[in-house]
C-alpha cells in the first residue's frame, strides 16, 4: 500500500471516529442523555470527571490532523 493511500484511508477512519464519538460527547455533556446508552451500547463511563467519549474525539481529532498534515507535506 502507498504512503498516500494508508493516510488516505487514516483520514477516512479518524472522520468517522470524530463523528461518532462527537455524537456521544455532544449529547452527553449539552443533551443531558448518555447517547450509548440510548444505541444500546451499555452506559457512560468518567475519567477523572470528565466522559470517556471526550477523550476518544481528542484522540481522534490529533489522528485528523496529522495524518492530513502527512497528506498536505510534499516529500
Amino acid at each position: 500500500m502507498k504512503k498516500e493511500t494508508a493516510l488516505k484511508a487514516i483520514l477516512i477512519i479518524s472522520l468517522a471516529g470524530m463523528l461518532f464519538s462527537g455524537y456521544l460527547s455532544y449529547t452527553e455533556l449539552f443533551a443531558g442523555f448518555c447517547g450509548s446508552e440510548k444505541l444500546g451500547m451499555g452506559s457512560c463511563t468518567n475519567v477523572f470527571q470528565i466522559p470517556a467519549c471526550v477523550y476518544g474525539l481528542i484522540m481522534y481529532l490529533i489522528i485528523f490532523i496529522i495524518s492530513l498534515i502527512g497528506l498536505i507535506k510534499k516529500k
